[in-house]
């Protein structure tokens, strides 16, 4: 099966890079994000597209229990996840779950594959923009995921406490559970109450998020995350099946 996923080519006879997507965090989040992939790849018929494999587990323990202390680490089931698209032959992987990205270093390390960072994807698309909202899981908002890794120059707005507990975390949580007009009332309350305090741009950095909420309905611009990864994830295996063709002309 391996040796057959390997054989893969694109027109210039070059090896297509296969994507790997470490989901099932959560399930609906990973399918909008295979979707957004799909539609950020340059093709005109179905051949043009990358090969993927998906992992799509969703018994990953809670990543938000776990940031604060409340829930088991999820750092084994991410790296078994991680060898397994490893051993399906893909050549990066792209992990749509933002509060995941905590774990980031130790699962980078853990896999020989290179693991793309979803801030980083983010973080080029921000532009000039000095005064950005987040919105995302309490763990996210929280801590410094976002503020650590995008730099300084950016001015990062978050929602209060009590909008985090009021409006953001439920409306995730009903994501989750199928309840998206709910979902979408109470997300699109809190997107709106960030772009009232100042923001001029949104990150919707989680990726159940933008499921419900879209900048038309905020008022304000706003990043999706998940785009932005898919995105990302394309740029480097365009760049992937770049190199093999070259390697290939220099080795005829």
């Amino acid at each position: 099966m391996l040796a057959a996923m390997e054989s893969i080519e694109s027109g210039d006879g070059a090896a297509l890079p296969r994507i790997g997507v470490l989901g099932g965090m959560g399930p609906l989040a990973t399918a909008d994000f295979l979707a957004k992939l799909a539609l950020a790849t340059p093709a005109s018929r179905d051949q043009d597209h990358f090969p993927v494999t998906v992992d799509s587990t969703p018994q990953i323990p809670d990543r938000v229990a776990a940031v604060e202390g409340r829930g088991p680490d999820p750092l084994p089931a991410l790296a078994a996840a991680a060898r397994r698209l490893e051993a399906a032959g893909c050549a990066f992987i792209a992990m749509p779950c933002n509060t995941a990205h905590y774990w980031h270093p130790r699962l980078a390390a853990a896999t020989a594959l290179p693991v793309l960072h979803i801030v980083d994807a983010v973080a080029a698309e921000l532009g000039t923009t000095r005064r950005v909202g987040l919105l995302g899981t309490a763990a996210t908002m929280r801590g410094d995921l976002y503020q650590r890794r995008a730099g300084a120059a950016v001015t990062w707005l978050v929602p209060t406490p009590e909008q985090i507990d009021g409006l953001v975390a439920p409306g995730i949580a009903a994501v989750k559970a199928g309840e998206i007009a709910r979902a979408g009332r109470l997300l699109r309350c809190a997107a709106r109450k960030l772009a009232a305090g100042g923001a001029e741009t949104l990150v919707l950095a989680c990726t159940e998020i933008p499921l419900v909420v879209r900048g038309a309905e905020v008022g304000v611009p706003v990043i999706d995350a998940t785009a932005a990864l898919a995105r990302r994830s394309v740029e480097h295996a365009l760049a992937l099946r770049a190199r093999r063709a070259g390697d290939m002309r220099v080795a005829a």
